[in-house]
C-alpha cells in the first residue's frame, strides 16, 4: 500500500462527510466550493483559526490522477506549516530527464528538468495532482464538513450572511463564502460577473491524457517541436501508461472560452492541427480519440482588479489563475488559502479580504507576469524562436543561473497564530 493509500485506507469519502468536533454557536460558518487544491487547503486553515467549516464539491470524492504539479518556493513553507511535507516528500515524482526532439524527430537535447523549469533538486516536490488532493483531504476530513456531489445553485448576500441554495435543494446560510473552484468559476461567475471580463488569453490551446507507454519511458518527458505546435509524453515513473500532452498556438481562441459543448469537434480540431505530424505524434492523436480522461481547454490567465465582493472571496485559480506555462498554479492555490485564512483571523470579512489583496497580489502578480502572450519558451511559435530555443537548450549546462529571487520564492510567508 503506497503512503497515499494507507493515508485514505478506510476513510472513503460519502456524499455528506461531518466533522468528528463539534461546533460552538460562536464560530463563524463558512463555505467553500471546490475541493481540489485551494478548497482543502483553505479549510485547513480556517479551521485552524476557529471556523465553523464546510466545504461543497460537485465530484463524489476528491478527484484522483491528473498531471503531475509543482510545489516549490513559498509553498513549501506552506505544507510544512501544514505538518504534511514529509508525505509529499514520499510522494514525488523525481523526474530524471527531458528530451527535446525536431520536427523529424531526431533529438535537439537531453537535459535535467530542474535547469528548464527552474526547480532546485532535492528541495521543491513535483507530485501526481491526485497525489497532493488526497494528502489535503486526508488533512482536513475529520475536522471539516465535506458535501460531496452537490454545489452552489444560488448565493444571496445580506446583512446577517450569505443565505446559500444548494443544487440538491438544500438551503444554509454561512458568514462568508469561499470560491476555490478553478479556472472557470461559477462561484465568480454569479458574485463578479462573466469569465470572459477577466479571462487572459495566453495564445495557446492544449489537450492531456493518459495512453499507453510504447515507449517504454521511466521517469522522463519527451517532448516534440515544430513551430507551433507540440507533443509531449511525460512518464512518472515505470508505469504502463504516461501522460500524454498536445499543445498549438492560435492568435484567436477557436471555441468559447466558457462554453465545451461539443467534445467530439474539440478533438477534431486538435487532429487537424496534428495531421501532418511525425514522431510519436499518429499514434498520440489515434490514443485521444479513444481517451476516457481527455481534457482540452485554452491557455490563459484569470485576472481581476478585486478577489472579494462583499462576503464573497475567491482563491487559487478561481482568483488568479496563472496557467501551466508558469508552473504555479498549484503554488499560487496553496499560499494563497493560507494567506486568505491568516488575514481572516481576528478580523471582518471586509478587513479581512483587504488584508489577504493587499499582502498577496504583488506576489501574485510577479508569478503570472512571467509569461506573456505567445511567448512561452518551450512552445516557440515561429521558425526563428525555435532555433533560439534548441540553441539554449544546446547550451544550457554553459548558462550562468539567473540572478535574484525567483518569482515563486517572492513572499516570506508572516506568521499567523491559530486559535487552535
Amino acid at each position: 500500500m503506497s503512503p497515499i493509500d494507507q493515508l485514505t485506507h478506510g476513510h472513503q469519502p460519502t456524499h455528506s462527510r461531518k466533522s468528528t468536533r463539534g461546533h460552538t454557536a460562536a464560530q463563524r460558518k463558512v463555505l467553500i466550493s471546490g475541493a481540489s487544491i485551494a478548497g482543502p487547503a483553505l479549510a485547513f486553515w480556517l479551521n485552524r483559526h476557529g471556523y465553523a467549516v464546510t466545504v461543497v464539491e460537485k465530484a463524489g470524492a476528491p478527484r484522483s490522477g491528473g498531471y503531475p504539479v509543482d510545489v516549490r518556493g513559498t509553498a513549501l513553507e506552506v505544507v510544512r506549516r501544514m505538518g504534511i511535507l514529509p508525505r509529499l516528500r514520499e510522494a514525488h515524482i523525481d523526474s530524471r530527464r527531458m528530451t527535446f526532439l525536431d520536427g523529424d524527430g531526431s533529438e535537439v537535447a537531453s537535459i535535467n528538468p530542474h535547469d528548464v523549469v527552474g526547480s532546485v533538486a532535492g528541495r521543491d516536490l513535483e507530485v501526481r495532482r491526485g497525489d497532493l488532493t488526497d494528502t489535503l483531504y486526508a488533512a482536513v476530513r475529520d475536522d471539516v464538513e465535506f458535501l460531496f456531489d452537490d454545489s452552489i445553485d444560488t448565493l444571496d448576500q445580506t446583512g446577517h450572511g450569505v443565505d446559500v441554495t444548494f443544487g440538491g435543494g438544500s438551503t444554509r446560510t454561512f458568514d462568508m463564502v469561499f470560491g476555490a473552484d478553478g479556472l472557470h468559476s461559477r462561484t465568480r461567475e454569479s458574485v463578479f460577473g462573466p469569465e470572459e471580463q477577466f479571462h487572459r488569453y495566453l495564445g495557446y490551446c492544449f489537450a492531456v491524457f493518459t495512453m499507453p507507454n510504447t515507449l517504454g519511458l521511466s521517469h522522463e518527458v519527451t517532448m516534440w517541436n515544430t513551430p507551433g505546435r507540440a507533443a509531449a509524453l511525460y512518464a512518472v515513473g515505470d508505469g504502463d501508461d504516461v501522460h500524454a500532452f498536445l499543445n498549438f498556438a492560435r492568435p484567436h481562441p477557436p471555441f468559447a472560452v466558457d462554453a465545451f459543448r461539443d467534445p467530439e469537434a474539440q478533438r477534431d480540431l486538435v487532429a487537424d492541427v496534428f495531421a501532418d505530424a511525425g514522431w510519436e505524434v499518429p499514434g498520440m492523436v489515434a490514443a485521444l480519440r479513444d481517451a476516457d480522461d481527455l481534457f482540452i481547454d485554452v491557455v490563459s490567465q484569470i485576472r481581476m482588479p478585486r478577489w472579494s465582493s462583499g462576503r464573497v472571496a475567491l482563491v487559487g485559480d478561481a482568483a488568479y489563475a496563472p496557467s501551466f506555462l508558469t508552473g504555479q498554479g498549484s503554488s499560487l492555490a496553496l499560499v494563497g488559502a493560507y494567506m486568505l485564512a491568516g488575514s481572516l483571523a481576528g478580523r471582518d470579512a471586509a478587513a479581512g479580504f483587504a488584508a489577504y489583496e493587499q499582502d498577496t497580489r504583488a506576489f501574485v502578480t510577479a508569478n503570472q507576469d512571467q509569461i506573456g502572450e505567445g511567448d512561452a519558451t518551450l512552445f516557440p511559435i515561429t521558425a526563428r524562436a525555435l532555433e533560439r530555443r534548441n540553441d539554449m537548450l544546446r547550451n544550457l549546462s554553459a548558462t550562468p543561473p539567473a540572478q535574484g529571487r525567483p518569482a515563486h520564492s517572492a513572499l516570506t510567508l508572516p506568521e499567523f497564530t491559530p486559535m487552535r
